[in-house]
């Protein structure tokens, strides 16, 4: 019986060693040479203090800054929580879900009269989406103009500079990245 678990263990010990150590140290390693940025989780960095990543959405709720799309996650922007509601469009909760985030939105600017667009109003996929449409980026800037004092032609062209077009002008949308519109937005007022 010692003659067959002894294979059986050492082969256990090489591939445990193998695809265990060997193989994540390797990838991490790679990952580090050729794409350290990535490879660190995306972290966004100001004035040598990182503020957040690239990849995961923050809570915004002050007026003076653009809002990302909501969160589905509990508590609220818990990344270690990453999922969706999975509500259907038929579901109540869902529609007073988005109600009482379209009322925030009314309350937080009542002269907005256009159409909410819908990624202010529901979660992604992940619930920490970092990346709203342009149209949701459009939709608050009087609302951040407003609440720094500036003017809303000088706040729409920051958002027209953050606007990140079709990659080779087919795949994906466009979209903005709301960390670094208000990182931007910080910086330039």
């Amino acid at each position: 019986m010692l003659t067959e678990i002894r294979p059986a263990l050492l082969v256990l010990l090489l591939l445990t060693l193998l695809t265990g150590i060997a193989y994540p140290l390797a990838v991490t390693g790679i990952a580090q040479v050729a794409m350290p940025a990535k490879a660190n989780g995306s972290l966004v960095i100001t004035n040598g203090k990182t503020v957040g990543s690239s990849l995961i959405g923050q809570c915004w709720d002050d007026p003076k800054w653009f809002w990302g799309r909501p969160s589905a996650t509990t508590p609220a922007c818990n990344g270690a929580a990453s999922s969706g509601s999975n509500l259907g469009p038929s579901n109540p909760a869902l529609r007073e879900a988005v109600q009482k985030r379209i009322e925030a939105l009314q309350q937080a600017d009542p002269t907005a009269k256009d159409l909410v667009p819908a990624d202010l109003v529901t979660t992604s996929a992940s619930g920490l989406d970092p990346d709203i449409s342009p149209e949701a980026a459009y939709f608050q800037v009087h609302r951040v103009a407003l609440s720094r004092g500036l003017g809303d032609d000088a706040v729409r062209k920051l958002v027209e500079q953050h606007v990140t077009p079709r990659w080779l002008g087919l795949f994906g949308e466009p979209h903005v990245q709301v960390l670094q519109l208000n990182l931007a937005l910080e910086q330039g007022h």
